[in-house]
């Protein structure tokens, strides 16, 4: 069990199974021939011989010459920490690159869908982490049915919206359906840094919206949970001209 488990985090490290095999071997035999290395393994010995070369490289392994004899060792186990640290180093080093192709180029379009009330929970928490000081995030919402769904998840997300938009200095303006959890909310819209208007009586809808600089999200409030997210900036411009034309009808 021990020798899978430690075969296991080596191959995590980046090691072949074959490479970690032959390593933990030599761990355990000390200075050995190829020979050996593959009675002990059973890998081949023209394998091996390739094996070992990249050991060394890595500095996982190393030669000792007895008499007219090589004989091939491991290193210490505290490489394996530096190797660790090198990967770290090279995946810091290309982060902003891969980040680079993970971010939309202007007028590029995905529709991302999200199933199950855990999923739409990480579609708000990618909100926190991505909106930008200055910017807008504007709703259109029903909280009779949003509330009932996961009181104690939505009150704590208010919450450190509201922080966070004292942070960074950005808007929360929204248009919410009309309830009595609706005037509620409008009473102690300060505390949450908030802007709230509320719409009509005869407005009928079981969805949240939420537009935001480069994105809308579609929250369906009805089982089925789920999200819909559209990552479209001109989409985004578009609904957020209809929100502040709706906005602007609404007296305070």
């Amino acid at each position: 069990m021990g020798e899978t488990k430690h075969l296991s985090l080596l191959t995590d490290l980046g090691l072949s199974t074959n490479s970690a095999e032959i390593y933990l071997a030599s761990l355990s035999l000390g200075p050995s021939s190829i020979l050996f290395l593959a009675r002990e393994t059973g890998i081949k010995r023209t394998t091996i011989y390739s094996i070992v070369d990249d050991l060394i490289r890595k500095g996982l392994m190393r030669i000792e010459v007895r008499g007219f004899k090589k004989f091939f060792a491991a290193e210490n186990p505290e490489r394996l920490e530096h190797m660790l640290e090198l990967r770290q180093k090279q995946i810091g080093k290309f982060l902003p690159e891969l980040q680079a192709l993970y971010n939309l180029k202007k007028g590029e379009s995905i529709i991302k869908y999200y199933d199950g009330p855990e999923a739409v929970k990480s579609v708000y928490e990618e909100i926190l982490r991505e909106i930008q000081p200055h910017e807008e995030y504007l709703s259109v919402g029903n909280p009779t049915q949003w509330f009932p769904l996961d009181a104690r998840y939505l009150e704590n997300f208010m919450e450190r919206r509201a922080e966070l938009s004292r942070g960074l200095n950005f808007t929360i303006r929204l248009l919410l359906k009309e309830s009595e959890k609706a005037f509620d909310l409008k009473k102690y819209e300060k505390n949450y840094n908030e802007k709230i208007k509320i719409l009509p009586k005869d407005v009928s809808f079981s969805s949240n919206l939420i537009i935001l600089q480069r994105k809308i999200v579609i929250h369906q409030l009805t089982a089925p949970i789920k999200a819909i997210v559209v990552e479209n900036e001109s989409t985004a411009q578009l609904q957020r001209e209809l929100f502040n034309i709706i906005w602007r009808s609404i007296g305070e």
